[in-house]
């Protein structure tokens, strides 16, 4: 007998089905015997009665967590018996049919659950819920957050689809970048003392398939960042990327707002203004004291109203901490048209603004991007007021500078952090609860034993030895 999803009984009332998944609750009231039953669809209500001994029997030595084969005939249940919400007094999903054992396959047994599954999860400590995420995943909660996650990347890939846009790949290993953040280095076996980066972005891939002749590239990217870790930001994370050419500012944020919108809509959420606003930096600040802020009032928090707004002119330099010249944003990215002439000569640095724009939502920055540079000499100006001298601009970006040297198109994108979208999507307050497997806050891997020590044997093909931190 083929198997039956359990979202699927309600519509095979009457006849007898084979449903496989997990016992959820097991309830022995003598001579019945009651068993919930889930799978990825949904959860029923099962009964082992007394006259079929072998169901009976089986029933009665099952556990929760057992996964099990079970076959029976789908019935209405009566109506005192009905199961509805406590909370709303709504008919829960198949709340008003029940599976009448005929028998049951144990397919296998488990181990009393080292962590209580039928809680939401927030109570237990992190380090344990992480060390059995496997287990933790089984929670209605984190089930419904990780498919969310994968309705919306799903909706926003065939979004991009039908406007043309061309899926591609960029590679993990590569070579060490200025975006920001401390990179992840890969030592290399087959170059001694030589490394890759993984990477922070594919920032300068997506820039040299727009020299390709691309013209629309996405891709749904992994990254990685050597950062402090806190809520709302992990080693890695995955944006929605995308790239386009012979765009201006304003068309890249009308394209990404009408993909934001058009997801968020048809999975169910309510947008508060549309278009988006547009707020300048310099006015954010005086307003929010913050380039990330919440415009929701008290009721559209109640609601679950989703607050989108643009932040744009960016300042496209800042002091560092030891005084220099540094990108607030990106350094590929281009200088408002008005003050180009300005930061090819090196003037007025305080004053350039870019072509940056970010967009926030409900007191997240959600995403950002910007026009990029397409030509050397504005990528060498920006160097150069960062103070890097001909010789470290040539070694460290001269693939770049060689391409836009080879007809690059003007061009300009952004990118997506897909957790900080789900977290406002499922209203959490952290990246692991929209993750599958994440870090924990002191920085090691989800059920791996990582990072680990490796075998001198490792070290010495890798041309590495250790030496104790000072």
């Amino acid at each position: 007998m083929n198997r039956t999803y359990i979202k699927d009984l309600v519509s095979a009332i009457g006849k007898e089905v084979s449903i496989s998944g997990w016992v959820d609750v097991r309830r022995d009231h003598g001579k019945l015997i009651f068993v919930d039953i889930r799978d990825m669809s949904g959860k029923v209500q099962a009964v082992a009665l007394p006259s079929n001994k072998a169901a009976h029997e089986v029933a009665s030595k099952i556990r929760p967590e057992w996964v099990i084969q079970a076959t029976g005939v789908v019935n209405k249940r009566p109506e005192k018996m009905i199961s509805k919400n406590k909370e709303t007094g709504e008919i829960e999903p198949n709340g008003d049919i029940e599976l009448e054992l005929k028998s049951i396959e144990v397919l296998n047994e488990a181990e009393t659950s080292p962590i209580d599954l039928h809680t939401d999860g927030r109570e237990i400590n992190e380090e344990v819920r992480l060390k059995y995420r496997y287990l933790d995943l089984r929670r209605p909660r984190m089930q419904k957050n990780i498919r969310l996650r994968s309705e919306f990347v799903e909706r926003a890939r065939q979004f991009l689809f039908t406007k043309g846009f061309t899926e591609i790949e960029t590679p993990y290993f590569t070579s060490t970048t200025p975006e920001g953040s401390r990179d992840f280095i890969v030592p290399s076996r087959m170059y001694p003392g030589k490394f890759f980066a993984l990477p922070q972005s594919p920032q300068q891939y997506k820039q040299l398939l727009m020299t390709a002749g691309f013209e629309k590239y996405f891709q749904i990217a992994r990254c990685f960042r050597d950062e402090d870790l806190r809520a709302d930001r992990g080693f890695e994370h995955t944006q929605i990327d995308m790239e386009m050419s012979f765009v201006t500012r304003d068309e890249v944020m009308q394209l990404d707002e009408n993909m934001i919108t058009t997801v968020a809509e048809a999975m169910g959420y309510t947008i508060k203004q549309k278009p988006f606003p547009r707020i300048p930096y310099a006015d954010a600040m005086k307003k929010y004291g913050a380039d990330k802020f919440d415009m929701r009032t008290e009721e559209d928090k109640k609601r679950g109203v989703l607050a989108f707004a643009w932040v744009i002119d960016f300042p496209f330099f800042e002091k560092d901490a030891d005084g220099a010249w540094t990108f607030t944003h990106n350094p590929f990215s281009m200088p408002a048209p008005e003050h180009l002439e300005w930061h090819l000569a090196g003037t007025h640095t305080r004053e350039i603004v870019t072509q940056q724009y970010d967009l926030v939502c409900n007191g997240f920055e959600t995403g950002g991007g910007s026009i990029r540079a397409h030509r050397p000499d504005i990528l060498k100006a920006t160097f150069r007021t960062m103070g890097y001298s001909n010789e470290q601009i040539e070694k460290d970006f001269g693939h770049m500078l060689k391409a836009f040297a080879s007809g690059t198109p003007p061009h300009g994108g952004l990118a997506h952090g897909i957790e900080r979208l789900m977290m406002i999507l499922t209203g959490e307050n952290e990246l692991r609860e929209v993750q599958a497997f994440p870090q924990t806050s002191s920085g090691r891997t989800a059920v791996m034993d990582a990072p680990s020590e490796i075998s001198d044997k490792q070290l010495r093909e890798l041309g590495i030895e250790l030496r104790k931190k000072k």
